[in-house]
């Protein structure tokens, strides 16, 4: 799932719910500028690429990706529904999980408005909010 032309502003909050299929080997989300811009790639792996239940975060500028940020707090279940919230300043992502527990990460991009969401991997999206 795409969606292209959204506004999610500093401040503001996006709230996801998601549901990971059964097999899900992981998912992303993506907020950026456009496919090869993105200012967060949030990758829950529950198996995948040598990670298992492992939080990958990563950033995309040109369409060159950054250091990727590994985070070993992981709330996900194959199978459950969960939500998290995004919120950011030009100098960081900030992301509360479904356990309560916060993590964040740089916004290397470094701006204060972003227009791009993108869903991808064996998960599919409950719903979305931005407030």
């Amino acid at each position: 799932m795409k969606v292209k032309n959204m506004t999610f502003k500093e401040g503001q909050e996006f709230k996801i719910r998601i549901k990971p299929k059964d097999d899900c080997c992981s998912f992303a989300i993506n907020i950026g500028h456009d496919a090869e811009n993105i200012a967060i790639h949030f990758n829950p792996r529950f198996d995948f690429e040598g990670d298992n239940n492992t939080i990958v975060c990563n950033s995309l500028s040109g369409g060159c990706w950054g250091d990727e940020q590994r985070d070993g707090v992981f709330p996900f279940v194959r199978g459950e529904e969960c939500k998290f919230y995004l919120n950011f300043n030009n100098e960081q992502f900030y992301i509360k999980l479904s356990d309560g527990s916060m993590m964040n990460f740089p916004n290397r991009l470094g701006d204060i408005k972003y227009k791009y969401f993108d869903v991808s991997g064996d998960a599919r999206i409950v719903g979305i909010k931005i407030k």
